[in-house]
């Protein structure tokens, strides 16, 4: 944890422009500890604290600074410390900040790139929006299968640069297709005159280059690896996905599916760097939706308006029964979405998710019902509250319905994000208050069918 005081220290070294001791103390720390302490600087001041630091340093700085703060240190620096940081940071790190910031700055700042820099950013940047080649690094270690392990230490030490993609090293034919692979730990404790190809790992697993990058997520996950080599069509490696570009992309994913849940749409930014305005467009519309669906809700109660003027003790259990509905469905909701995320459930599951959800409904309802029972029958017994001769059918009422909602909202909160899946949609577009609310214009309408059969017939009139 960086001092919570350090960065107010910092700014007063500014102000004396003892420049000597802030570049002792930020060279002591971590990048990620001084992106930390940058974030709670003014980007002026976070572009002075940049300028102090070594190259490497700055550059890993920077990759640990929000996109925002990027931006506002990208207009703080002058253009000739802009050229050396885009030039020293890594291409899908600058691939990322590039693709975020407006199209007129995005090619300001790659004509800032030397021509080799310049090259790799226009390449990635001509991949499809959140595919696998915007997240590559182009920098691995190719090798050949007819090398021996001796001619493999002789080229790592030419590329020394790529020091952070060693540790698998990609063999590759003539045509640079991907063969196979070689762990660098297998590769140290091998007799120098071996063949490379005795090291094979014999597991030629990758990524397309125009894959989705949750796609990264999934297969990192599956074979356990730090890193994923990335081919195109052709079998051609281009570059390869590190586990920690993944990270982002996996806190991304999760952050927006979270997002969606509560019936937001995904927000684009930090929730202070989002204007009010913007957040009004971001709510208002899924606002609009669950209320206009409320309105079912009174249409449908409207078509019980007899019913109601003839027991009003119905409309005081309303608000329980329909919630417990609503909220039994957001959790099945909330559960399949996660287990379709963590691979646990997949399309051809439906029928197992359905059997259980009508089991699991079932007794989640015949609990609840159990309670709405009791607690009618005891404040009738105990003088509490007085539901009159029919107080019986009244708490079978009750139970019945909630054993109907209950079963009704979890099954349709599991089935409903597989159904979106099917077609293609983002399962986590199917919000908890999106469940609830279609719950609740059903739950009405069980609701008061139970009553017209087990109350309403034992009632005078």
């Amino acid at each position: 944890m960086v001092d919570s005081n350090l960065s107010s220290k910092l700014s007063e070294m500014i102000a004396q422009r003892d420049f000597t001791t802030l570049h002792e103390t930020l060279c002591s720390l971590p990048p990620a500890d001084i992106a930390e302490i940058l974030h709670e600087l003014p980007s002026s001041e976070g572009a002075v604290l940049l300028r102090l630091l070594p190259r490497p340093l700055a550059a890993d700085v920077f990759e640990n600074l929000s996109f925002n703060y990027q931006e506002e240190i990208l207009h703080a620096l002058g253009s000739k410390d802009v050229a050396q940081i885009l030039n020293d940071i890594d291409p899908d790190d600058r691939t990322a900040l590039l693709e975020e910031l407006p199209s007129a700055v995005t090619q300001k700042l790659i004509d800032l790139l030397n021509p080799e820099e310049r090259r790799i950013a226009v390449d990635l940047l001509g991949y499809p929006k959140d595919s696998v080649g915007r997240l590559m690094k182009p920098e691995y270690v190719a090798i050949q299968e007819h090398w021996t392990v001796a001619q493999v230490f002789s080229h790592l030490r030419a590329q020394h640069h790529k020091r952070e993609s060693m540790n698998q090293l990609y063999v590759v034919d003539e045509q640079g297709r991907l063969m196979d692979y070689v762990r660098l730990r297998n590769l140290v404790v091998a007799d120098p005159d071996s063949p490379i190809k005795d090291l094979f790992e014999h597991r030629n697993f990758s990524l397309c280059v125009t894959d989705d990058e949750k796609q990264a997520v999934a297969v990192l996950k599956k074979y356990d690896v730090t890193m994923l080599p990335v081919v195109d069509s052709n079998q051609v490696l281009l570059g390869v996905v590190t586990v920690d570009d993944v990270f982002d992309v996996a806190e991304t994913e999760t952050t927006e599916d979270i997002q969606r849940l509560g019936g937001v749409e995904a927000l684009t930014g930090p929730y202070f760097k989002i204007g009010i305005f913007d957040m009004l467009k971001k709510r208002a519309p899924w606002l609009s939706i669950l209320f206009i669906g409320e309105m079912f809700t009174s249409t449908a109660m409207g078509y019980f308006e007899s019913e109601i003027e003839r027991a009003a003790v119905l409309a005081i259990f309303l608000p329980l029964i329909l919630s417990s509905g609503g909220n039994s469905g957001s959790q099945a909701t909330t559960i399949i979405i996660r287990a379709m995320a963590l691979g646990d459930v997949h399309l051809r599951d439906w029928w197992r998710v359905f059997y259980r959800e009508i089991i699991t409904g079932f007794l989640l309802g015949t609990t609840l019902a159990t309670l709405g029972v009791l607690r009618i029958l005891s404040w009738q017994f105990l003088g509490i509250k007085d539901y009159g001769l029919t107080h019986m059918h009244l708490a079978l009422t009750v139970g019945g319905s909630l054993v109907g909602i209950v079963l009704w909202g979890s099954l349709m909160g599991a089935m409903l994000p597989i159904l979106l899946r099917r077609l293609k949609l983002d399962p986590a577009t199917c919000s908890a208050p999106f469940v609830a609310t279609f719950v609740d214009v059903t739950g009405i309408i069980i609701y008061f069918s139970i009553a017209y059969a087990l109350l309403l017939p034992h009632l005078p009139g």
